[in-house]
């Protein structure tokens, strides 16, 4: 069951990654390039060189979930932020590039 929303802290790897690598391999990277833990809770977005597939790797209670999407057509859009919001994130995946947007504040607990 597809289990992330806005609580998660989502984190995009600013290389790209050969969408061959599963499990361990971005577990890997996650540890010698983003210098994090993948069992940290945290929701890590990596994209290939085309930026047409995109993986998330996320773990949950007792094990690794691993998200992937590949677009048959378009690509998804560019990013240069390390850290994304949830919002940041679905705009991604639906493929809406914001040319500028202000976020306005909100109360947080």
């Amino acid at each position: 069951m597809f289990s992330l929303n806005s609580s998660h802290r989502y984190l995009l790897y600013q290389g790209h990654c050969d969408m061959r690598k599963s499990f361990d391999g971005l577990c890997g990277l996650v540890a010698s390039e983003l210098k994090g833990n993948a069992t940290s809770g945290d929701v890590f977005v990596f994209l290939n060189r085309q930026r047409t597939h995109i993986k998330l790797l996320h773990w949950e209670h007792g094990g690794f979930v691993l998200y992937y999407k590949r677009l048959e057509e378009g690509t998804f859009p560019a990013s240069s932020k390390g850290q994304l919001s949830w919002a940041d994130l679905v705009l991604m995946i639906e493929g809406v590039e914001v040319q500028k947007s202000r976020q306005l504040r909100r109360y947080q607990v």
